[in-house]
């Protein structure tokens, strides 16, 4: 029962994000200097999975908070994942990387916030409205869960359109294991 409701509630989520979001970040991530990751909490979770995605997928990414993450400078995209757009470390972080050049992306569950107003792309992921409490689902696990199987689709797309086999992903995967 409660795996049911659990993949219905993605899937209704993430059948009313725009499909076209694929695309748009993927174009983002290509033109980007350097990729850069943030998000608090469970959300910074989701952002390290795509990190890692993108690291084997031959991209220069970086998680914000880590120890060895280099200063985010022009030309650089920095790609915040906060579900209400209010995470006060996220607005910060955004707030510097805007002041330094870097572009700016938000995947949310509003268009509209105050990450929303300093980003330069916004993918809301689902509407809004989607987000009431859902029984079994507690404090963003939809919004988490949308997101990184949102996410997962889109290196699904890069993997597709620029035709990287698994075995060249696999060359760059972690082997101090």
């Amino acid at each position: 029962m409660h795996r049911k409701t659990i993949i219905d509630k993605i899937s209704s989520i993430l059948e009313a994000t725009d499909q076209g979001y694929d695309e748009k970040l993927t174009a983002m991530l290509d033109k980007a200097d350097r990729i850069f990751v943030a998000g608090a909490g469970r959300s910074a979770l989701v952002a390290r999975f795509f990190a890692m995605r993108l690291m084997h997928g031959g991209y220069d990414v970086y998680v914000v908070g880590e120890i060895v993450t280099p200063s985010v400078r022009k030309g650089d995209l920095l790609i915040v994942i906060s579900g209400s757009g209010e995470t006060e470390t996220m607005i910060a972080y955004t707030k510097r990387a805007r002041e330094l050049g870097a572009d700016i992306a938000l995947l949310s569950t509003k268009s509209s916030s105050t990450i929303a107003d300093m980003a330069h792309t916004v993918f809301p992921i689902g509407k809004s409205d989607q987000y009431g409490k859902v029984v079994g689902m507690p404090m963003g696990t939809t919004f988490e869960l949308s997101t990184l199987i949102f996410l997962e689709a889109v290196i699904s797309h890069i993997i597709h359109e620029k035709g990287i086999p698994e075995e060249e992903m696999r060359t760059r995967h972690a082997n101090l294991e």
